[in-house]
């Protein structure tokens, strides 16, 4: 044992932070926090100040002990937690829990894992900042408070196993209140008329798209503006040029790496925050919970370097960024390599590519603006007011478009305009073909993961370690799903004007899908509308801001941990007991209309595994019932869309003396044959015929020859071939089969041997 001790969070922290000291220092991992609030009771005292009872748990223990009999030795303690508000709570618990001499005791923080900067870290420790302690425990209280006293509530009211909490059901609110513009949205046909021209005296390969700035409401309108057009005289009106300047993004914050990441590389926010957690724990980037878009003055010099002989000096521009977002930490740094001469990593591909991204922000903020050339082209007629116009631009200095170009949620197209061949100014444009085309009114968009998490940031929902947790707490408890949308099939109008003559075609275009999206459940609409009646304030987008707004301050030292708690808490707390009291269970319920076959009314309403529809009043012995499928809602279902959920099972017909049906479960469409259920993947279970039913039980029963090695039935053992290979199947248990083993040789003893010794064990 070293005369010092030094406690991180993780193993993997402190694999990394051994190799930069010397042998009188030993770092071990608290392996995250040691205590918490019971789990059991409310753990706070909301008599006397809302005082928080902590405990160790039970998995902690041998840790607890481990640390306090290395502490016991050492000479010095170091604790070396992460420098945000979480990590400096973490350091208090061990300072608290170990029993920690204050005299034999230091806290030291880094923005990252290199060699000087512990060293640094070392030379200049400090106390643990109780004002950051405060502001964690605020947080944590106010959440347990409002977690443990809602609930139940929920559990009573609408649907047990269910959970609210203050950043939670907000953000679930703004995912419940996009789907219902949604569905409150009605889409319009309009005709886009575009043109293509062709400049008369240039090279009969050289074609120029442009628009019509107007739109048309109807098919007779667009045909008669394209009848205008035959025989028309095209001229260039304007030609206007114009230098254009675009300036580099700033290094990445927690928020904004977590939206890029999704954006270029469709990762979720808590796979970008996991594979950051492992490159910043490596040692290879800086800390990666920030809301800060400062770098350090040897970031900036060492990426002026990294510039200059990368691509030359007229390619560098320092820059210092200051963020806008709200209760930023000005103090700490932004997400970037910790050596930014190192353009590349060993690692997985996850890694690789993050690690990439984050080089690339980095450096391209660093670098010096990007000039453009844009050009504006007015295309005029000699019949009608109406204009064309065309776009285009030219890369003067390409700049920090060398290395990166930051992505947007609401790209439908491409980052550039197209580049625009030598024109006049009265030139003459021929037709070469103009096009009406039938285009829809665009409904509002479901969030993203990214776009979620950029809307939580501007409203100040949450801070930048709470985004991850909590649309993953949104989609574990079945509020939100992340998915895809199909959109709508439309027969789409075609007009085209060519030599003179007007063509009409028409062609199915799916209007409106949508992939990777976060979509509400039925469960979870039902909860934010339970919320909203009687507690309107906890998904309340202000208060949940100004709550955020109290903890900056306690962490700042101008509030009373606890003084915003209790003027919350009582309250609430009254509120809560009124609504279990007095509320009403809130189940969602609707009337959709009545089935013309029985006369009896059709109701879509949540039962007790999940959304279904009833044919029949509640007293009705006969009454019919229909799980409603993947991404219908109880709100917007039709009665249409109802009753043909009545036409499953169908019966497909017979093969070899068996029944063949189809219908769709919790888990998707299948087909059953005999005691055998086959899941037929995304087929119309409506559509699904009989021969395609023989050709997937034939594809059915191969499978499971394949799968089937050797048997000793005597003996309910089973060698089976599995997903990591072969293994023993036995009174409903798995036992894997040694590689040394041969699955189709083994004997009776052999399973019997490896299913005992597993036992053991």
């Amino acid at each position: 044992m070293g005369e010092n001790l030094v406690i991180v969070e993780s193993p993997a922290k402190a694999k990394t932070i051994e190799k930069f000291l010397g042998k009188d220092f030993t770092v071990k991992s608290s392996f995250g926090h040691i205590r918490d609030l019971a789990k059991k009771n409310l753990g706070i005292d909301t008599e006397n100040g809302f005082t928080p009872e902590y405990i160790v748990s039970e998995e902690k223990q041998k840790v607890v002990s481990s640390l306090k009999e290395s502490a016991s030795k050492a000479k010095m303690v170091w604790l070396a937690s992460d420098e945000d508000r979480e990590g400096e709570a973490i350091a208090w618990h061990l300072a608290e829990t170990l029993g920690l001499d204050p005299a034999k005791t230091k806290r030291i923080v880094f923005h990252e894992i290199t060699k000087d900067a512990i060293l640094n870290a070392i030379e200049n420790p400090r106390d643990i900042d109780t004002n950051l302690v405060h502001a964690q425990q605020a947080r944590r209280v106010l959440d347990r408070l409002v977690g443990f006293e809602l609930s139940p509530i929920l559990w009573k009211k609408v649907k047990p196993q269910l959970s609210a909490g203050r950043v939670q059901s907000a953000a679930l609110r703004l995912i419940v209140d996009r789907e219902r513009e949604i569905l409150g949205f009605a889409s319009h046909p309009y005709f886009k008329v575009e043109a293509i021209f062709h400049p008369s005296g240039a090279p009969a390969a050289v074609k120029l798209k442009s628009s019509l700035e107007k739109k048309f409401a109807s098919e007779a309108d667009a045909r008669e503006f394209l009848e205008n057009c035959a025989g028309a005289q095209f001229h260039i009106e304007s030609i206007e040029k114009k230098a254009v300047v675009r300036t580099p993004a700033p290094p990445f914050t927690t928020s904004s790496l977590q939206q890029e990441a999704s954006r270029k590389y469709g990762f979720s926010v808590s796979q970008t925050m996991s594979i950051a957690q492992r490159l910043y724990e490596s040692g290879l980037i800086t800390y990666m919970r920030t809301d800060s878009t400062n770098l350090s003055k040897l970031a900036l010099n060492t990426a002026k370097k990294s510039i200059e002989a990368l691509y030359g000096a007229e390619y560098s521009k320092t820059r210092q960024y200051k963020t806008k977002s709200k209760g930023a930490q000005e103090a700490h740094e932004a997400i970037r390599p910790t050596y930014l001469d190192r353009t590349s990593i060993e690692g997985t591909a996850q890694e690789k590519k993050l690690y990439d991204l984050i080089w690339k922000r980095t450096i391209a903020s660093q670098m010096a603006d990007a000039k453009l050339e844009k050009t504006d082209i007015g295309i005029a007629s000699d019949r009608f007011e109406e204009k064309f116009a065309a776009q285009g631009s030219q890369v003067i200095f390409d700049g920090f478009l060398k290395v990166y170009m930051e992505s947007h949620d609401d790209e439908q197209s491409s980052e550039e305009a197209d580049l625009l061949p030598a024109l006049a100014m009265g030139q003459n444009m021929e037709q070469v073909e103009i096009t009406a085309t039938e285009k829809y009114t665009a409904k509002p968009l479901r969030y993203t993961e990214a776009s979620l998490v950029k809307k939580m940031e501007e409203l100040g929902i949450g801070r930048p370690s709470t985004y991850a947790p909590t649309i993953t707490t949104l989609t574990q408890r079945g509020y939100v799903t992340k998915d895809n949308r199909k959109g709508e099939e439309k027969e789409v109008i075609t007009l085209k004007l060519k030599k003179g003559e007007i063509s009409r075609g028409v062609k199915s275009e799916v209007i409106g899908s949508e992939k990777g999206k976060l979509c509400p459940e039925d469960i979870g609409i039902i909860v934010t509308d339970f919320l909203d009646e009687h507690f309107p304030s906890i998904i309340d987008y202000g208060f949940t801001a100004k709550v955020e707004e109290n903890f900056d301050k306690i962490a700042a030292g101008k509030l009373v941990w606890n003084k915003p708690i209790k003027e919350f808490y009582t309250p609430f707390h009254e509120g809560v007991e009124k609504t279990l009291h007095d509320a009403m269970p809130k189940n969602a319920e609707r009337v959709i209309g009545t089935d013309p076959a029985t006369g009896k009314s059709v109701v879509a309403r949540m039962g007790r595994f999940g959304p279904l529809v009833q044919i029949g009043d509640a007293d009705d012995k006969d009454k019919k019932f229909a799980s409603l499928p993947k991404g219908k809602l109880i709100e917007s279902l039709t009665l249409e869309e109802a009753l043909n959920l009545f036409k499953l099972p169908r019966t497909l017909g017979e093969w070899e003396g068996k029944e063949i049906t189809c219908s769709s479960g919790r888990f998707g469409p299948y087909i059953k044959v005999g005691s055998s259920f086959i899941s037929i993947g995304k087929k119309d279970p409506y559509t699904f015929d009989l021969e395609s039913a023989i050709e997937l039980i034939k594809e059915h029963r191969e499978k499971q020859a394949k799968q089937h090695i050797k048997e000793f039935p005597e003996n309910d053992i089973a060698i089976l071939n599995g997903k990591f290979g072969p293994y023993i199947k036995h009174a409903g248990n798995n036992y894997k089969i040694p590689k040394d083993t041969n699955a189709e040789e083994i004997t009776l003893e052999q399973c019997q041997n490896i299913i005992t010794n597993y036992k053991k064990k």
